[in-house]
């Protein structure tokens, strides 16, 4: 886990390394591109990953305006953290900008609080700064110590998130599947149909994901895999071509053949119970329920 990602420009990379290098001289695990990725690495991919191993971003706004990475990917999946999870975004106004730009695409950023450098060795836009990521981090450490368990069914998700958290991966899968059914009200069934799913409860849902998400270090979960659906092109009525791609991006499908579930002899090769596993692998069992 990070506690700052720094999202720019480019263009602003002298700037913001020296920022980077005061909140690293106070302790705090910097994600700056530069020294995150090497030679061969995928941009995006790294980029996106880092994201959801933040606690806080750091938006830079210079006089370059939003670089390709920054306005196209940081941004988008920035705000969807911020909505979704208790990522802190935290505006930046470098030197020679006073306001944030009326663009369209900075109008979430409109919403928070920024802070304004009037030089890059601003002493107390710097401590704001740094102060502000801490509160992040400060947060985190409470929500360690308590895992939000809600359920508007009265499911009990202690056992759940105890499998997560000992990373016992393949127990977890199956408890997954058990709650579901369970708060669906078809445990007689053994399966989800369609109705069932559209009509799961949303609170059951978020839990069970971020339990998923917070326990792997944001590699597996539904929301995981919701996105890597998405990169894909996969809709709600996408074609069984686009649910390969999905199924090669996760891991589902090795050299064209789809894996098999211990125990449910379906596909050919196994299904990875460890985080060496790509992302969005898990959960899996719940979706083979689902198409008995």
């Amino acid at each position: 886990m990070f506690d700052v990602f720094l999202a720019h420009n480019s263009q602003d990379k002298p700037q913001v390394r020296a920022i980077a290098s005061y909140l690293k001289q106070r302790g705090l695990n910097v994600w700056l591109d530069e020294e995150q990725m090497y030679g061969g690495d995928t941009p995006y991919r790294e980029i996106e990953k880092a994201l959801y191993n933040s606690k806080t971003v750091v938006f830079f706004i210079g006089s370059f305006g939003s670089g390709r990475w920054q306005g196209n990917l940081e941004l988008p999946i920035t705000v969807d953290l911020v909505i979704h999870s208790n990522t802190r975004l935290i505006p930046v106004l470098l030197p020679g900008i006073k306001e944030i730009p009326p663009e369209e695409n900075y109008r979430f950023l409109r919403t928070k609080l920024w802070i304004e450098f009037e030089t890059i060795d601003d002493i107390n836009a710097r401590k704001r700064l740094y102060d502000s990521i801490c509160r992040s981090v400060q947060t985190e450490v409470k929500q360690v110590q308590t895992d939000d368990l809600t359920s508007e069914k009265g499911i009990d998700y202690t056992q759940l998130r105890n499998l997560l958290k000992a990373g016992k991966w393949q127990e977890a899968d199956k408890e997954t599947l058990a709650v579901m059914l369970k708060a669906s009200g078809r445990e007689r069934e053994g399966w989800l149909n369609v109705e069932s799913i559209e009509k799961f409860p949303c609170t059951d849902l978020r839990t069970i994901d971020q339990l998923w998400v917070k326990y792997s270090n944001g590699r597996f979960g539904f929301s995981v895999q919701k996105r890597i659906r998405e990169s894909v092109g996969g809709t709600p009525d996408a074609d069984y071509e686009t649910y390969c791609k999905f199924g090669d991006r996760v891991g589902w499908r090795v050299k064209g053949n789809w894996i098999d579930y211990p125990g449910k002899v379906i596909f050919s090769t196994s299904v990875i119970f460890s985080t060496s596993a790509p992302e969005g692998h898990l959960p899996v069992f719940i979706f083979l329920a689902a198409e008995s």
